[in-house]
């Protein structure tokens, strides 16, 4: 893992065009801004995790097809 420090408006540039930017940093946490293209898909790790444990679930029972993530939100959204 990879730690990094960084202050608002400094940003972490990463391949495939994904940009991270920090936009606050509050007594309750950090607000980040992520920017990707399109075909990349963005979750929340929480999102991630549920979406993967339905897959293995579904595949332990014999269930054909699978939990697909939620679509990618348009700019705007």
């Amino acid at each position: 893992m990879l730690i990094i420090q960084r202050r608002v408006g400094e940003r972490i540039v990463m391949s495939n065009g994904v940009e991270i930017t920090v936009a606050a940093v509050t007594k309750r946490g950090v607000r980040l801004a992520l920017q990707a293209p399109a075909g990349i898909v963005v979750l929340r790790g929480e999102v991630h995790d549920a979406v993967a444990a339905a897959n293995a679930a579904a595949a332990e029972n014999g269930i054909e097809g699978s939990v697909a993530a939620p679509p990618a939100r348009k700019k705007g959204e």
